[in-house]
């Protein structure tokens, strides 16, 4: 059984927290899908992670290609599959999040922008459903300025 990371982003952009997490996985060898709500958005994140440090290259895909199964990373929206066969998912923008996946990936990270007061209650609300469905839960905050564990289920 999997746990759920909620990312409570008050400090740098998710972009930037998102490409940090991203990083990690791929060091752990995990394949991840990275899912939001709209295919704009996707698309933008997208661009944001090819922009990134040639040093930092991230090898990624946008969901609806020739070759979704092969990309480690693979953007997409609630209404796509991820083909890519991820270990681990992260959503963006309050998109769904399934109790069933938490039991069946390594991971879930949600990430959301704690300036923005709906995205905090989405996020409060898919916590208190997972705790409800008795999946393993930590809720992180940079409030401080550095990331530190406030609560876990």
């Amino acid at each position: 059984m999997g746990a759920a990371y909620f990312y409570h982003l008050t400090q740098r952009p998710m972009e930037e927290t998102l490409r940090v997490l991203l990083e990690r996985s791929a060091e752990a060898g995990w394949r991840v899908a990275v899912r939001g709500t709209e295919r704009g958005r996707m698309e933008w994140l997208d661009e944001k992670l090819w922009q990134g440090p040639e040093d930092g290259f991230l090898p990624h895909g946008l969901a609806g290609g020739p070759h979704d199964a092969d990309q480690p990373v693979l953007l997409c929206t609630e209404d796509q599959e991820a083909a890519n066969a991820p270990a681990c998912l992260m959503t963006l923008d309050g998109a769904r999040l399934l109790s069933e996946e938490v039991e069946r990936l390594e991971r879930v990270c949600v990430l959301f922008d704690g300036h923005d007061e709906s995205a905090v209650q989405v996020a409060r609300g898919q916590w208190s459903a997972l705790k409800k469905a008795g999946c393993s839960a930590q809720y992180w905050s940079e409030e401080s300025g550095r990331w530190e564990k406030k609560a876990e289920t």
